[in-house]
């Protein structure tokens, strides 16, 4: 299992690590963590050493109740990033974390190398077609709504059931326009209730089916720190914990703020197989 980005042939058959760098000053964990160039280019540092095969960069706070933040607004915060990361790091791989196929265009063109959408093209109808103009890799999430709304929309007839049809019906929309390759996330904590999170966990497996790359991101979410009656920065344990779980039942992704643990995490699964 392979994904091409920037020409390079990414193999996925052993689990790669995603770090996670907001440049939102609300993020749930990591909101305002950064004060300076310094600081944001030694996190991304860490993370590379640490064995990140990927750093996604978001600029729009997808949390939920998150508060809206314009196009301009957002290509303002996020190219000056990529640019920065590249010209400190240039052979690092860039996902960008958007749902606006403007700011994918941009940020492909200043150098990233695949995208992750919240949203599965649902919130902006000219994302497939601009993915399938850039050819790079595209992750699609399982959410309902917005960021701002998702909440309310947490009932199903059959969780798994309708997340696996919701992705067959994007997946096609997307091989449609001539889309390569899809990495699939089934999108913990959004639009989903806790006690959903790990019904939807406790059943990854079933998501195999869909012969794609698996994308999980559990890290330091609500459905840990409100299991074990802590904050985020308390739920790294309770992280590695349910990253483990995700890794045996097939996550080829793991996407997260702590890339050393989850990197553990994968050196001593891969030993079960």
């Amino acid at each position: 299992m392979t994904i091409n980005c920037k020409g390079q042939l990414i193999d996925l058959s052993t689990p790669q690590v995603m770090g996670i760098l907001n440049v939102t000053p609300d993020s749930f964990y990591d909101g305002g963590k950064y004060k300076n160039e310094s600081e944001l280019l030694s996190q991304i540092y860490v993370m590379l050493k640490d064995g990140a095969r990927f750093i996604d960069i978001g600029a729009y706070s997808s949390r939920p109740n998150a508060e809206h933040v314009s196009e301009t607004e957002e290509l303002k915060r996020i190219l000056p990033i990529i640019e920065l990361t590249l010209k400190e790091f240039p052979d690092v791989l860039i996902s960008v974390d958007t749902f606006r196929s403007a700011v994918a265009k941009h940020a492909i063109n200043s150098g990233a190398a695949l995208i992750n959408d919240i949203s599965a093209g649902l919130l902006d109808q000219d994302m497939l077609k601009t993915i399938a103009q850039l050819q790079v890799p595209y992750i699609m999430m399982h959410m309902r709504g917005t960021p701002q709304t998702m909440q309310q929309y947490t009932s199903y007839d059959d969780l798994v059931k309708n997340i696996l049809f919701y992705f067959s019906e994007r997946i096609t929309a997307a091989r449609a326009l001539g889309i390569i390759d899809i990495i699939v996330d089934p999108g913990f904590g959004f639009a989903k209730t806790t006690e959903q999170n790990f019904e939807l966990l406790n059943k990854l497996d079933l998501f195999k089916m869909l012969e794609l790359p698996l994308l999980a991101g559990v890290s330091r979410k609500s459905m840990i720190y409100k299991t074990l009656n802590n904050t985020p920065k308390e739920a790294l344990n309770g992280t590695t914990v349910l990253n483990t779980v995700a890794l045996q039942k097939g996550a080829t992704i793991l996407r997260v703020h702590d890339v050393k643990e989850a990197m553990e995490c994968i050196k001593l699964t891969n030993l079960l197989h």
